[in-house]
């Protein structure tokens, strides 16, 4: 379709109506040489920091191991005081040190985990609970409303 569009001579209007798009859409593809779909991944990251000053929140991270408000006080005192929270994680997770247990060596070991012991198979444990038995009086209660 991209191609037949590339390739008429009708008008732009017309295309458009056939094909059910709008005349920019079928100028644009006039335009192109490759029909084929392109990335529309950004091609720019959205960065405030620039290579160098990411190297050094880098270092700090991977040096100090510090948790990530932290570091972000840090960067925005000494390195850039226009980094967003968000832009610093992002910056960390590229680089591989979005996770900071992970960078500590306690990653794997959650706080508190205690495996099950093993047991044979054997008697099974079961506790009964028993309720009271309802008064007459909320029963007449509920049928009246």
């Amino acid at each position: 379709m991209r191609a037949e569009i590339a390739a008429s001579d009708e008008p732009v209007r017309v295309l458009a109506r056939r094909f059910g798009v709008t005349e920019v859409t079928i100028r644009k593809w006039r335009a192109r040489s490759d029909f084929h779909d392109q990335s529309h991944t950004a091609h720019r990251l959205q960065t405030t920091l620039s290579p160098a000053q990411e190297l050094v929140v880098v270092e700090l991270r991977r040096t100090l191991l510090v948790p990530l408000d932290d570091l972000l006080r840090v960067t925005r005192e000494f390195i850039h005081p226009d980094v967003s929270r968000s832009g610093l994680d992002r910056c960390l997770r590229r680089h591989g040190l979005g996770n900071l247990r992970k960078l500590r060596g306690d990653g794997d070991v959650a706080r508190g985990h205690k495996p099950f012991k093993t047991y044979e198979p054997g008697f099974l444990h079961m506790d009964l609970k028993y309720l009271p038995r309802v008064r007459s009086r909320m029963i007449d209660w509920f049928s009246l409303k």
